[in-house]
């Protein structure tokens, strides 16, 4: 009766990797229980998705081509775009959310454009906004903006806006931190970049305040939600974005905290769903409304025991 914090399914998104061919579903080796998917393989854990009840599913596409530009991540039949076209046709009641960044469809593996070694702001903007409007084209239901570069929200506002979908909301990735916890995540997604890191557009671990002045921006320019990503590392952040802001906000549990949770129950050294559920329930009371996480089906059934 006094407990002040409670999950629910609806709080929890689960990601999901995609990628070209056929009959495929790839483990994630440093990541437990994750696969990618095929397209015609995806009814295996759309199911569970929806037999679960959980708020929705976030995409992340892996092309079979790769190129400076990041082609396949605004074309019409990219793996991402056919993917949103098949689970809006069969699961209408799935809510999907689609990464839109560049760094799985480029051949150098950063966000944006790319001189040398120098990341092009400015001149990224209209290939997200391609990539936003052509997702949305698809039927996606909310696009979420991953790359960081300076001003992408408003200029992908714009762009969805005049292609007429001024409904389709936009859940930015404010607060995302250049972190060591996203190493698996680029395993599944095959997105290490090829040179350099991502420290130029990504932020600094150490900037709390910087986090907020960031956060504040994408409000400005139209955001409908707000990210802090990671999770655990940044709590603190969470929690004083959610004291300073009257907007929903999300967090992502990442792929090296997932990792680190798996390795560990898997040496019998915690209680996993004891774990989990304790890393979800913080998040929550910390501020999220919307927690992606690959626990999210595990979670939904341990929930259901409590």
């Amino acid at each position: 009766m006094m407990q002040e914090t409670r999950l629910h399914p609806k709080d929890l998104v689960y990601p999901i990797f995609v990628t070209e061919g056929e009959r495929i579903q790839n483990p994630v080796d440093s990541m437990p229980g994750v696969f990618q998917y095929s397209i015609d393989r995806m009814d295996e854990i759309l199911e569970q998705v929806k037999a679960a009840g959980i708020g929705g599913v976030m995409l992340f596409g892996i092309p079979a081509h790769k190129d400076p530009q990041g082609s396949q991540a605004y074309a019409r039949d990219g793996v991402t775009q056919r993917a949103v076209r098949y689970i809006r046709e069969k699961y209408p009641e799935i809510y999907i959310v689609v990464d839109v960044c560049l760094c799985e469809y480029t051949s150098h593996g950063h966000c944006g454009m790319v001189r040398g070694e120098e990341i092009l702001n400015d001149e990224t903007l209209p290939y997200l906004v391609k990539m936003a409007v052509s997702l949305a084209q698809a039927g996606a239901d909310m696009v979420a903006p991953s790359d960081m570069m300076d001003g992408r929200v408003a200029a992908i506002r714009e762009g969805l806006d005049q292609a007429g979908f001024t409904q389709t909301p936009i859940m930015a990735y404010s607060a995302k931190f250049a972190s060591a916890y996203y190493g698996p995540f680029r395993d599944a997604a095959q997105s290490a970049p090829g040179f350099g890191d991502r420290k130029s557009y990504q932020m600094d671990c150490a900037n709390g305040q910087e986090a907020l002045r960031e956060i504040r921006a994408d409000i400005e320019e139209g955001a409908d939600l707000v990210m802090v990503k990671p999770a655990l590392a940044y709590l603190d952040v969470l929690k004083e974005a959610a004291l300073t802001f009257d907007l929903p906000l999300a967090v992502y549990n990442v792929s090296g905290e997932y990792a680190m949770v798996k390795a560990a129950a898997a040496n019998g050294w915690i209680d996993e769903r004891r774990i989990v559920l304790e890393n979800l329930t913080a998040m929550k009371r910390a501020g999220a409304k919307v927690i992606i996480t690959y626990h999210a089906l595990d979670a939904v059934n341990w929930l259901k025991e409590e």
